[in-house]
């Protein structure tokens, strides 16, 4: 069976960057299972998966249009501690919900803590990379009318109700 729109696909994969330094792998567990067409994974990788069947193997390079966009600097803006009403301990690294440009809610992200000034990074960590991925498919099915209506696959590798 083909990937094509609302198959349940399973894939092993390892995620690299341009150094080489692995960034996530399916190594050693179980398969990523999505709901293709259904927007669960990056547009590159879900076009570049297209047409593939169990046994396929690619390498396949996503450049960060087709990934999590291009690094914003728009997306950074330091605040001042008292934004930070309620947490005890302020840390970088720290994620917190917060109104985006477009009224919408995003993560951001402490990148700096400088006495009452914390600088928050609203970008997905991997925004603006090249992400390589080693991707072997490992099976395809239809998916149910029910993950096709909820948008994601269920049960082992899936989402659970």
């Amino acid at each position: 069976m083909l990937i094509a729109a609302n198959k349940a696909v399973s894939i092993d994969y390892t995620l690299t960057n341009d150094a080489g330094e692995v960034i996530d792998s399916s190594a050693g567990g179980a398969p990523l299972v999505y709901l293709h067409g259904a927007g669960n994974i990056i547009v590159g990788l879900e076009k570049a998966l297209e047409g593939k069947q169990p046994g396929d193997e690619l390498q396949v390079s996503i450049e960060p249009e087709n990934a999590y966009g291009e690094y914003s600097a728009e997306l950074v803006a330091t605040l001042d501690r008292s934004m930070f009403e309620g947490v005890d301990e302020l840390e970088v690294g720290m994620q917190f919900h917060a109104s985006g440009p477009n009224g919408g809610m995003q993560i951001v992200t402490v990148r700096d803590i400088e006495g009452d000034e914390v600088t928050v990074d609203g970008n997905h960590p991997l925004a603006g990379q090249r992400l390589n991925f080693q991707v072997k498919v490992v099976d395809v099915r239809d998916a149910s009318a029910e993950e096709v209506a909820h948008g994601h696959v269920h049960g082992e590798g899936g989402h659970h109700h």
